[in-house]
């Protein structure tokens, strides 16, 4: 039951962590790229509109976090849930969150578009690779699980993928604003 409430907390957060609002300016630091493994240098910055467009690509993958998460949440609450979804779910999770990370590059925060990231990240930005780094672990041991079949890993590494969210959102994503 714990692990079914993390899960629901998880999609319920996901999805909430795109919705807009503005925070304070961000600091111009570097953010390493989980695309590249190089670091986005703060000495390129990006143009208004380049900025803008990746804050909408960010956001759409967000939204596909918390809307794969919901399905697996929804599959889990079920009496028979259907694995072949949850593994769908959870292959999407694993393909998207080794991304995570390069989605924010300096220069697109709050100063720039609707956000709810925090300056922090930017400020942290060693901390918040490392937020990064979890989750992709947590996405993968929730894929590998899903693969297997066995509902009580899947149960178990949804609701450690649930905390790896949380961990993240704690300290990186501004509260949503009514």
């Amino acid at each position: 039951m714990f692990g079914k409430a993390v899960c629901a907390i998880c999609a319920v957060a996901l999805v909430a962590g795109c919705k807009a609002q503005p925070a304070a300016n961000q600091a111009n630091a570097v953010i390493p790229s989980a695309e590249t493994g190089n670091a986005a240098s703060a000495a390129a910055p990006l143009s208004h509109d380049q900025a803008l467009a990746l804050m909408k690509q960010r956001h759409d993958h967000m939204e596909a976090f918390g809307d794969e998460t919901k399905k697996v949440h929804n599959a889990l609450q079920t009496s028979s849930p259907d694995v072949n979804a949850i593994r769908q779910s959870a292959a999407k999770i694993a393909e998207l969150a080794p991304k995570l990370v390069s989605w924010f590059p300096a220069g697109t925060g709050a100063d720039v578009g609707k956000t709810r990231a925090k300056a922090e990240i930017w400020q942290k930005p060693e901390d918040f690779a490392l937020k990064g780094q979890d989750f992709e672990t947590a996405a993968n041991q929730f894929k590998v699980a899903a693969d297997r079949g066995d509902l009580s890993q899947i149960n178990t590494t949804f609701a450690a993928l649930g905390k790896s969210c949380k961990a993240c959102h704690d300290l990186y994503r501004a509260p949503e604003k009514h």
